[in-house]
């Protein structure tokens, strides 16, 4: 049996240098054991010795291939329907009222770290809850992820049933179906999908897209940025917001220490 290598500290210090200039995730020291998790079924498919082999193999590679999937290995994907409820509250009591006294006009929110899916079909479920039909017929959401896997599993919109027992009986039976070939797994409905256009993107990057968002969720990615990289991306999605939208972050994440023009609303909301 082929002993797995073990990961020198100039390994991590490299690895923590790669990552952070592609996707701006800072892993500080103590994360040594997660990243040689994570890496090592990697290094072992490639039959590659060690992990400065593999990282040479990574930066060199000229399609880019083992880049992604390098990131991909490193994001951390958690999630789940309805996460964070307060702002789904806040969106009813405060912001659709607002939307649907103004005059018809198109709606458009951005789940900007979609994750496997739950975000932005949470949010596509609650706004086919809460708004007018002429209101939801206006509404688009976008939804993006820098890791290319978890985002395929977001447009599939498969879940299994444990993760659809996330959502009531009555969620289920509206937005959710069995899915063909696949025992016990549900299918979110092409009703619900229509409203949602998955991309892939590194908010490190340039964005493709020019606004303005009424809505942008961002949660719980800023807490693996450092302070200098989320006071660059809390303005770059102002920049983007809508006169009065609203920037909803993780509520274990603060705008405090950072320059910024946004008003402070509540815990984990931000007005233009």
């Amino acid at each position: 049996m082929n002993r797995k290598p073990e990961l020198a500290r100039a390994e991590f210090e490299r690895i923590a240098v790669m990552i952070k200039s592609q996707t701006g995730m800072d892993y500080k020291p103590g994360k040594e054991t997660l990243v040689r998790q994570r890496l090592a079924n990697r290094l072992q498919a490639l039959q590659k010795t060690s992990y400065g082999e593999y990282l040479d193999f990574v930066e060199s590679e000229s399609s880019k291939k083992e880049m992604t999937r390098f990131i991909d290995l490193l994001t951390t994907n958690k999630t789940s329907f309805f996460r964070e409820n307060a702002h789904f509250e806040f969106l009813t009591e405060h912001w659709i009222p607002q939307v649907e006294s103004e005059s018809p006009r198109k709606l458009r929110l951005w789940s900007s770290a979609c994750s496997s899916g739950q975000e932005p079909y949470s949010i596509a479920m609650h706004l086919s809850d809460k708004l007018s039909s002429k209101m939801l017929h206006r509404t688009r959401i976008l939804a993006t992820d820098l890791s290319t896997d978890i985002l395929a599993k977001a447009q599939r919109g498969v879940y299994s049933a444990d993760v659809a027992e996330e959502l009531s009986e009555v969620q289920r039976s509206q937005y959710l179906e069995k899915s063909r070939g696949s025992s016990g797994n549900y299918r979110v409905k092409n009703t619900l999908r229509s409203h949602i256009h998955f991309a892939q993107l590194n908010l490190m990057e340039r964005w493709p897209m020019r606004g303005p968002f009424d809505v942008i969720f961002c949660r719980n990615v800023m807490i693996y940025f450092d302070k200098p990289t989320q006071e660059r991306l809390v303005n770059r999605f102002y920049d983007l917001l809508d006169e009065g939208g609203y920037l909803f972050i993780g509520h274990a994440e603060s705008l405090s220490g950072t320059k910024h023009k946004y008003n402070y609303i509540k815990p984990a909301v931000w007005q233009k």
